[in-house]
């Protein structure tokens, strides 16, 4: 049996803040009406984060008065997949920015081609 790397929630939002703070504010100015939220499980598995939305790149005159993008950060399965916590400060940078790339219309194909 694996054994899971115990982060508290706590701790957990911490990495996740620090990780936002490692992202280039010419970046992080132009985000715009997204929260970034911490979230225990995943709806399906397998999912180290969500970004649900609508990109920056779509969209146009008719985006206004909408609820925010939200990208949610899931805790217990990046935690399961690290032996150390120094494992998962990283994992939750790339979620993060891999996350917030979908954010500014990037796509898995060309984030893998980026090596995220």
């Amino acid at each position: 049996m694996a054994i899971v790397m115990e982060v508290s929630r706590e701790k957990f939002e911490e990495l996740v803040a620090e990780a936002l703070d490692t992202i280039p504010s010419e970046l992080t100015r132009v985000m715009d009406n997204v929260v970034v939220v911490v979230v225990d499980d995943p709806p399906e598995p397998d999912l180290l984060g969500l970004y649900t939305g609508v990109p920056l790149t779509q969209r146009g005159d008719w985006y206004s008065a909408v609820l925010p993008d939200r990208i949610e950060i899931y805790r217990n399965p990046i935690c399961q997949m690290c032996d150390t916590e120094e494992q998962v400060v990283k994992e939750v940078q790339i979620t993060v920015v891999h996350e917030i790339a979908h954010h500014f219309g990037i796509d898995d194909d060309r984030l893998h081609q980026l090596g995220w």
